[in-house]
């Protein structure tokens, strides 16, 4: 079985990898949006790539969106799953 290379952009963030993004193309659940709120500001946008199987850039965009249209702190602040 051939290995996958891993590859890298110009900003260090690892492209899509099917090994390590098992989620890439999915819809994202209310979990992973809490998930992903609660800890952008305290942890590293890579570790929560990693948790919830997306890219860096897919997770940056995602809370920027959610800033955006006023989503942010509500799933910060929900407490439902985490």
């Amino acid at each position: 079985m051939e290995e996958i290379e891993i590859i890298y952009d110009k900003h260090g963030r690892m492209q899509y990898h099917p090994n390590f993004h098992f989620a890439h193309g999915q819809p994202f659940s209310e979990s992973e949006l809490e998930y992903i709120c609660k800890y952008y500001d305290a942890d590293h946008t890579r570790t929560i790539a990693f948790a919830v199987g997306r890219t860096e850039h897919t997770i940056r965009s995602k809370v920027n969106y959610l800033k955006r249209i006023g989503l942010f702190e509500r799933y910060k602040n929900r407490n439902k799953y985490w």
